[in-house]
């Protein structure tokens, strides 16, 4: 490693309030692991920002390098599977909740954490992908293993303007899905058609009250927010269809009967990227690189911060001020 100390975005959320700065550490502060990567990028996503300003409590040890994504070349290895100069990406693996995370010029991880970069994405290209991207292909994996296809119908998309919601659509329609988007910014509609949205809703229709079963709508569904939507979008399921449950931007909490899956056969699938499986993990970056490769890469990126700028953000992806996806330049110029 050629430098004794670096710069990192560090959270204390052992007290109240949490306090989270840009501080100067050494190697020796940074959580255990085989390789050694210097980080060229990272992103924001919504856990994140929870992490940073105490909003959520995400950290279950204190403190750590803030940032569940990381993407940057190996600079020194213990481990057979990376050598240095490797470009390699990491999403998830208890960054920031349980390691440090990417909002480090450094980061030291085991390499299970690790993928190697896919051929055909740039450092750049992975962290505009990032979580979002990741866990928005891996939940049209588990769609698709569950026999999900373009001609059992259309695909409802939650939290449209989100990065998971964005990405979901747009790697939907690649495959040849119809998708409505759901959004609470009608505003926004336009874009989310240039993505690919074949129809564009207001989200207050999944909260009108209904029994224990709706009109079927959707042969399947992305859902980000929980709460009553999601337990819309199981009750309009059509039967055998499937629905994967990713966020919980609305709540955590779902008002449901069994009614949807003993009689409708509907499947309730659980996306959780972060302890996501070594070997799918690598599988599924490999496909982003691949046949589930973003489309609107370029559409989706809505803007680059410095590491200097970055504790001002947080805020403004909270109060839904931000769309896309926002890079993070962490290596010095």
């Amino acid at each position: 490693m050629t430098e004794t100390t670096f710069r990192a975005f560090r959270i204390h959320a052992d007290a109240e309030p949490v306090r989270a700065s840009l501080e100067t550490i050494s190697l020796d502060a940074l959580t255990p692991g085989e390789v050694v990567v210097r980080v060229h990028y990272s992103s924001i996503n919504y856990k994140d920002a929870l992490a940073a300003t105490g909003r959520g409590r995400i950290l279950r040890r204190s403190p750590l390098n803030g940032g569940i994504d990381a993407a940057g070349i190996v600079d020194t290895s213990q481990s057979e599977r990376f050598a240095p100069g490797d470009a390699v990406v990491v999403t998830g693996c208890s960054l920031s909740e349980t390691r440090d995370g990417g909002y480090a010029e450094y980061v030291r991880l085991p390499a299970d954490c690790l993928s190697p970069l896919p051929d055909g994405l740039t450092l750049a290209d992975a962290m505009i992908i990032g979580t979002a991207g990741f866990t928005a292909a891996l939940a049209i994996h588990r769609l698709e293993e569950n026999h999900l296809a373009p001609d059992q119908g259309p695909v409802a998309v939650t939290g449209a303007n989100g990065g998971v919601g964005q990405m979901a659509i747009d790697l939907l329609t690649a495959r040849g899905y119809a998708v409505t988007a759901y959004t609470s910014r009608p505003a926004h509609a336009d874009a989310l058609r240039a993505l690919g949205a074949a129809e564009v809703r207001d989200v207050a229709e999944l909260s009108a009250s209904e029994g224990p079963l709706g009109k079927t709508e959707w042969a399947g569904a992305v859902d980000n927010l929980g709460g009553d939507a999601l337990g819309a979008l199981v009750r309009r399921t059509h039967p055998w269809g499937s629905v994967a449950s990713i966020g919980l931007v609305a709540s955590p909490h779902i008002d449901l009967t069994v009614m949807s899956f003993i009689l409708r056969g509907v499947s309730l699938l659980g996306i959780s990227s972060a302890n996501c499986p070594c070997a799918l993990r690598r599988a599924i970056w490999q496909r982003l690189g691949a046949d589930l490769r973003p489309r609107h890469l370029a559409a989706m990126h809505s803007g680059t911060v410095t590491f200097d700028e970055l504790p001002g953000v947080f805020d403004d992806l909270l109060e839904c001020r931000l769309t896309g996806r926002v890079l993070v330049a962490v290596a010095r110029a």
